[in-house]
């Protein structure tokens, strides 16, 4: 239950701010929104924008003419405004609490509706530097939402300041240290018969021999306690690269000093382009053949780290949610049909060819699109069941 609260909670805001996105986009070049949903259908409530008001509804099942339960309108009342203008939208409030979505005029999307009538108010009818602007603007606002997070967790946070005394201030579970009965406070002297005085040398000894038996000697209340212990590894961003980099489960000491904005606004912008650089040795690794499609996870792995992350707290939490929706960015904005990168790469098409594609072919472009999301979903889905059986 934890695991999928906290998915909920990281990924419909996060879906959620990229859809607003396109909806302020589209409103802002003057493209009709038909439909602005938050959550995802059934509907629960919607308010209709009309001349001189709303119209509002309330959504359950009731019995049909014929006797039938279905899912309709229970109450519906018109909400006077007299002089409103009104815009046609309908907002949805719907019942699964995972994002949202944007239906605009004139857009061949998901529901393949291929209903354009060349109107002024359809996306296709405006130039192609606003359709740009309203396909892109979603992951804008997807970048945007992580450098306010990281912004806020730098500013709340402080500048970390790591001690450099070779002293416990952390065990972490399941880890070498902790098997060999370690302990906060415990002062590191000797690593292989090598004195140690900083931490720095501690890390700089411990990270380059991963997997490996070592000999510890550490000072605990005044007495000189030996241990052995097999190093463990984990993978780093070291120089552009991926490298693997000795562990034994040990954290030094960490204390914070506040900071203004403006360095809290450099420390955001920092870890979102360290995020970036991270993805894109990932998609490297993935063409070069470094890394396979098994090693890409879907959302049961992301529910079982949302959990795992929410029992750390929320700044942990709320890291985790930057991340995702930088990766959520990235993976919109690729050339592939069915994404906002896949209706861009057809607007270049077309600015280069300098005339429209016809329906035809972009109906076909979205299928095609579709067909290889839906492949996609599906192989991430069988890797994340493929780790819960293998743990």
């Amino acid at each position: 239950m934890m695991a999928l609260l906290a998915f909920i909670i990281i990924i419909g805001p996060i879906v959620f701010i990229h859809e607003l996105g396109h909806y302020l986009a589209a409103r802002s070049v003057g493209v009709r929104v038909e439909k602005f949903s938050i959550g995802f259908p059934p509907r629960i409530i919607t308010m209709t924008s009309v001349p001189d008001g709303w119209d509002f509804k309330l959504f359950f099942y009731r019995k049909d003419d014929e006797g039938n339960r279905v899912w309709a309108p229970v109450f519906e009342k018109h909400i006077s405004r007299p002089g409103r203008k009104g815009s046609s939208t309908e907002y949805c409030f719907s019942l699964v609490p995972l994002g949202g979505y944007v239906k605009m005029a004139g857009l061949i999307d998901e529901s393949l509706d291929s209903e354009i009538e060349h109107k002024p108010y359809e996306l296709m009818s405006k130039p192609r530097l606003a359709q740009a602007w309203v396909m892109s603007a979603g992951v804008i606002m997807n970048v945007i939402l992580a450098l306010a997070i990281y912004t806020g967790i730098s500013y709340k946070q402080g500048n970390p300041i790591f001690s450099e005394e070779p002293v416990i201030a952390q065990i972490l579970e399941g880890q070498p240290a902790e098997a060999a009965g370690m302990q906060v406070g415990d002062r590191i002297v000797k690593i292989n018969d090598e004195p140690i005085e900083t931490w720095r040398e501690l890390t700089e000894i411990i990270h380059s021999i991963p997997n490996t038996p070592i000999n510890l000697h550490f000072e605990r209340d005044g007495i000189i306690i030996e241990k052995d212990l097999v190093t463990s590894f984990q993978p780093a961003l070291i120089d552009g690269k991926i490298d693997t980099l000795g562990v034994i489960g040990i954290a030094a000491e960490v204390t914070y000093e506040p900071i203004n904005i403006f360095h809290a606004i450099e420390g955001g912008w920092q870890a979102t382009k360290g995020v970036f650089g991270l993805i894109g040795i990932t998609l490297k690794m993935l063409v070069t053949g470094a890394a396979t499609m098994k090693d890409i996870g879907g959302p049961i792995f992301i529910a079982q780290m949302a959990g795992e992350t929410a029992r750390a707290g929320i700044g942990p939490l709320l890291f985790l949610m930057a991340m995702i929706s930088i990766n959520l960015a990235v993976i919109n904005i690729l050339p592939i049909p069915g994404l906002d990168g896949g209706h861009l790469l057809v607007i270049g098409i077309e600015s280069i060819i300098r005339r429209p594609l016809s329906l035809k072919a972009k109906i076909a472009i979205q299928k095609v699109g579709m067909a290889f999301l839906l492949i996609l979903m599906i192989t991430v889905i069988v890797n994340d069941i493929s780790r819960l059986f293998t743990n």
